[in-house]
């Protein structure tokens, strides 16, 4: 239904890790585009429970002048299958590409063991190039961007299950913790904090757990992919600035879904972090996709100046600050002005909720949506 942005080279000799979160299409997209390819669905009982039993029993499907490609979907369920594959690219020649939404056992064990032999690809929600005219701001922040939530007839529905079934299923089924009802209070929990500086003794609080268990879960959230957590920018630092990691959810959708709303919620609590998580969901996307190699940082001083999102790489140094209001005062600006005082160097940008475009001293102001579709444009400068 969409033209997606990842690019496998179907005559490459190369074998690929696809990484991803359930839902993000790694399936589909496979299956359109490599349609003539033999193909393995761990999620399927039957093809798990054989191979759980007996990883060898690969080769025995496929024959001895097979030459085309040979797909594994979801290979973390069945990590021992990761030495016959490697066993077949070395001794057979054959090629692979290797679906995954747990990063955990793949990192430890596959791409370690396939260095060289299998290039990693990424796929994540849609980005406004893959939706096209499809794009809608106010959809994609109320139910996010996976592809399912578009031709689903109830999207919150869709989202609700997707927490249900795979969030809680999959830890469950991966024994990556005992205790899946504080696992799940930690993920609505979780959800408070998303755009937040994390305090993981505040979070254990709330949950009634402790800190070194809290922060394993966040760990188990971003072994899942779908949890990121960003590091503070203190390059050549000159000012004091704190050093714990901001959190988000890794689609604006799934992060409504998963956080409990009531009436005495106030609107800027959830929509200001829902507009940080679509930038920041884009931006990944975007710097994965064209292999643009920036690192993401955000920014803030002990002093509570604070700026979203700092893109640092060898195309430059990118800053972007983001606000809800339709119309910007001086005292929006001076985060940026500090950063700038530090790093003059920066291109700066503040995206806001109105609908013109002008520049005060060195910081283009811009709005949210039109900086969203040119956010490519934008970095590759």
């Amino acid at each position: 239904m969409f033209k997606r942005l990842i690019n496998i080279n179907p005559d490459s000799k190369h074998s690929a890790f696809i990484l991803g979160p359930r839902g993000t299409g790694k399936t589909y997209w496979l299956r359109e585009n490599f349609s003539h390819a033999m193909y393995f669905d761990l999620l399927d009982h039957e093809v798990y429970t054989e191979f759980l039993a007996s990883p060898a029993r690969l080769s025995d499907f496929i024959p001895s002048n097979y030459t085309s490609w040979i797909i594994i979907d979801e290979i973390q369920k069945v990590p021992s299958l990761l030495n016959e594959v490697h066993r077949l690219i070395e001794h057979r020649g054959l090629r692979f590409i290797l679906t995954g939404s747990s990063a955990r056992n793949l990192r430890r064990k596959g791409v370690n063991l396939l260095a060289g032999r299998a290039l990693t690809y990424h796929m994540y929600p849609l980005t406004t190039v893959e939706l096209g005219n499809r794009f809608n701001l106010s959809f994609s922040l109320k139910y996010g961007n996976l592809p399912s939530v578009y031709d689903h007839e109830d999207p919150k529905r869709y989202l609700s299950t997707y927490i249900s079934t795979y969030l809680k299923e999959e830890v469950q089924q991966e024994s990556l913790t005992r205790n899946l009802a504080l696992f799940a209070r930690f993920l609505e929990t979780a959800a408070f904090s998303q755009g937040e500086v994390l305090n993981y003794t505040e979070i254990a609080r709330e949950v009634g757990s402790n800190r070194h268990t809290i922060i394993n879960f966040f760990s188990i959230l971003e072994d899942l992919l779908i949890a990121y957590r960003l590091p503070v920018f203190s390059k050549r630092a000159k000012r004091d600035v704190i050093s714990h990691p901001k959190f988000y959810y890794f689609d604006v959708g799934v992060y409504r879904a998963i956080r409990p709303t009531g009436p005495l919620d106030i609107n800027a609590e959830i929509d200001g972090p829902a507009l940080e998580t679509l930038f920041l969901q884009e931006a990944i996307a975007i710097n994965d996709y064209f292999s643009l190699d920036y690192k993401i940082y955000y920014w803030r001083t002990r002093s509570k100046l604070e700026i979203d999102f700092i893109l640092y790489g060898e195309k430059g140094l990118y800053v972007f600050e983001i606000k809800r209001k339709k119309k910007i005062a001086p005292s929006d600006l001076q985060a940026i002005k500090t950063f700038l005082l530090d790093y003059p160097m920066a291109k700066c940008f503040l995206l806001y909720g109105g609908n013109k475009t002008y520049t005060d001293q060195d910081i283009k102001i811009m709005p949210y949506e039109l900086a969203l579709t040119e956010l490519r444009d934008i970095l590759s400068q």
